[in-house]
């Protein structure tokens, strides 16, 4: 058994909305860099912590955790269309231990993912199929959310698991850090919105081309005086980090859900994934890391960060 982790920000934006070229390269750098990481390990299994964007799941029926035996990209974003290499079998395998340890998680056996799932992936494999793959979606925008502590929860069973296998595994944590795109809430809605956020699944073409202009647009006055969004929290994700390296996840138990959303943005709950993520490595044995890469960058919406870590 060999795992290894990797946390990485993403963002629909990149591609889209222009940084800068000093910005560009240095991104394009440290993806590089982790990349080649990630192909001179070769894993045989890769477990992937990933938010929802209304995409695959809707109010409907809003499952805290999901995990996937089989998945389809939306293909939003320019993220790459198709199905996943899912490792089903395994995946239900995991399901049944993660109930067992007293952690309830939903199970679908069609989900559909979006950029959350499938830009990390792309970014770390250059595809969607060339390993294996389990994906874990946390909910990370969809109010109520439970506790972190339950996210600690879950991802230490995920790690228990892991550490009985005889395989390479890559753990990928993907979403946060501080951001705060323009994602409609329930709560006040009107209700052409409200409808959307229930069950609007497999939009239009130009149902998502409308969504997706309409945060490009954000991503152009994203941290100015005429966005009245949360700005990025440079301070709060460099001590998430922190948190993360140096091992101290007793501590995110106490992390409060009202107030990050205020100080850092209602979407920086896609430190879920993270949280998971090193939670699953802790659990699976010893490990050290690092912080690979920190910018927060406005024209991505996005406190725009990339941690690794492995076992010793």
């Amino acid at each position: 058994m060999s795992i290894k982790l990797k946390c990485l920000s993403h963002t629909p934006l990149r591609g889209l909305n222009d940084p800068g070229s000093d910005v560009l390269k240095e991104v394009d750098t440290i993806l590089a860099t982790l990349r080649a990481e990630v192909e001179a390990f070769d894993p045989e299994l890769i477990v992937v912590f990933a938010p929802d964007h209304y995409n695959g799941l809707f109010y409907d029926l809003m499952p805290p955790f999901v995990i996937a035996t089989a998945a389809d990209s939306v293909a939003d974003y320019q993220t790459l269309p198709g199905p996943l290499s899912v490792a089903g079998d395994l995946a239900l395998d995991l399901a049944r231990f993660i109930l067992d340890s007293d952690v309830d998680i939903a199970i679908s056996h069609r989900l559909q993912v979006d950029h959350g799932c499938t830009q990390t992936l792309e970014e770390m494999t250059g595809s969607l199929t060339r390993y294996p793959v389990i994906p874990i979606i946390i909910n990370s925008v969809a109010p109520p959310f439970g506790p972190y502590r339950r996210i600690r929860k879950l991802g230490e069973a995920v790690g228990r698991f892991l550490a009985g296998l005889d395989k390479r595994v890559l753990i990928l944590g993907t979403g946060g850090l501080s951001h705060e795109p323009p994602v409609p809430l329930l709560a006040g809605a009107q209700d052409d919105t409200a409808n959307f956020l229930i069950a609007g699944r497999n939009p239009t073409p130009e149902g998502r081309a409308a969504r997706q202009a309409r945060t490009i647009a954000t991503g152009k006055i994203f941290g100015t005086a005429e966005c009245a969004l949360t700005p990025l929290n440079e301070a709060w994700d460099l001590a998430f980090i922190d948190t993360l390296v140096q091992g101290r996840l007793a501590e995110i138990d106490d992390f409060n859900i009202d107030e990050i959303s205020k100080i850092a943005g209602r979407s920086t709950h896609e430190v879920r994934t993270w949280v998971a993520a090193f939670s699953a490595m802790a659990a699976a044995g010893s490990y050290t890391a690092r912080k690979d890469y920190y910018r927060p960058i406005n024209e991505w919406i996005a406190g725009y960060g990339a941690v690794s870590a492995w076992q010793i």
